[in-house]
């Protein structure tokens, strides 16, 4: 499982490079594309999991300026 963050930072808030050493202290890796980081569980997340870690993001950036959005992805394709 995946989870991705998105990020929208201020100017009226922090750098963004000290933003990227936050999230990197709690395992997101800076990524291209779609998204600009990336968390590899290693294992599969549930739905309480999924929402405690984004609790820690949240108090990560507290105060920082910055607005995110998460996507978490179990990997599986759907299938119509």
């Amino acid at each position: 499982m995946k989870t991705y963050l998105t990020m929208m930072f201020s100017t009226e808030g922090n750098l963004p490079s000290e933003i990227v050493d936050r999230l990197q202290m709690i395992g997101f890796k800076p990524c291209t594309g779609n998204y600009d980081f990336v968390y590899e569980w290693g294992k599969n997340a549930s739905v309480e999991d999924t929402i405690y870690f984004a609790d820690k993001v949240h108090e990560v950036l507290k105060n920082m300026g910055v607005m995110f959005r998460l996507e978490t992805d179990d990997g599986r394709a759907e299938s119509l």
